[in-house]
């Protein structure tokens, strides 16, 4: 099932971790019993045999059935057949075998059209205000980092509290609010988010989770595979989604990010004796 079908269900966090599971594994669900569903999520059986009945189905039979007629085998999936067969003695290659999995997960969840919208909206944003809390803040200061260097006016909000409250003063339609939601809508973001809302500012966000209550929070929502919550959570795959976003909205600002960029090199060629690289 298409994960954006699922915004039309009034789910439940327990509905919405079984819808987002089922989507990540994609063809892999017709091998799956309830129960071992249920284990990999850390629910009750009937909670999942509850979750058919509710997106529309008789039961899990039901929907492996129904999914098989629409059946469609992701690269993700015939990776994932691979790795399974990998026998790693090493570290480097374990770490390698789930990087690729998880672009090879990423690449089969890209809109591009959301992609694009996402570009067009950031190159035309009057401010763009990054919010990266936790592990995400490195990328937020890599897409600070790049993008200011493409002249675009870039803040990066602060990460809780009432300092958020100052942040939120200076918002305007005309700007862009990029976040990082991984895992779960904590209630910063929400606040955000909500605000942004009311204000008719685009807001978009980059996220682990093909379902969540970011689905309906936003705008724009970009799916990068950092994997499940009891594994180790790459951050390959997010980063690939942040350097297509520094590299596009330097395409589509090209005049200005060369003026900008070529201003720099000559700065760097005046001062070079005073300050060495």
């Amino acid at each position: 099932m298409n994960p954006k079908l699922f915004s039309d269900y009034n789910l439940t966090p327990n509905e919405k971790s079984i819808a987002d599971y089922i989507s990540k594994i994609g063809g892999r669900v017709l091998t799956y019993t309830e129960d071992e569903i249920a284990k990999a999520l850390k629910i009750s059986n009937a909670t999942v045999s509850r979750f058919w009945r509710k997106i529309g189905f008789k039961n899990f039979k039901d929907y492996k059935n129904t999914y098989k007629k629409n059946m469609n085998f992701t690269p993700a999936d015939k990776l994932e057949n691979i790795m399974e067969q990998i026998d790693s003695s090493t570290v480097w290659a374990q770490m390698m075998s789930t990087s690729l999995k998880h672009l090879e997960i990423t690449s089969a969840h890209f809109n591009e059209d959301v992609f694009l919208s996402v570009i067009q909206s950031m190159s035309k944003a009057k401010t763009v205000y990054i919010y990266s809390p936790g592990p995400a803040e490195g990328l937020g200061n890599l897409l600070n980092y790049r993008l200011s260097r493409f002249g675009l006016n870039i803040k990066i909000l602060p990460k809780s509290g009432h300092e958020i409250y100052e942040s939120l003063v200076h918002f305007s339609s005309e700007d862009v609010l990029f976040m990082f939601g991984f895992v779960k809508l904590h209630p910063e973001s929400r606040v955000l988010l909500n605000y942004a809302k009311k204000l008719e500012m685009t807001s978009i966000v980059l996220t682990d989770c093909l379902v969540s209550d970011f689905n309906t929070q936003c705008d724009y929502l970009l799916f990068a595979s950092r994997g499940e919550l009891w594994e180790f959570h790459s951050m390959v795959a997010p980063t690939f989604i942040i350097e297509n976003i520094i590299i596009a909205v330097g395409k589509e600002t090209a005049e200005q990010s060369m003026e900008k960029l070529e201003r720099l090199d000559a700065i760097r060629k005046e001062y070079k004796d005073l300050l060495p690289r």
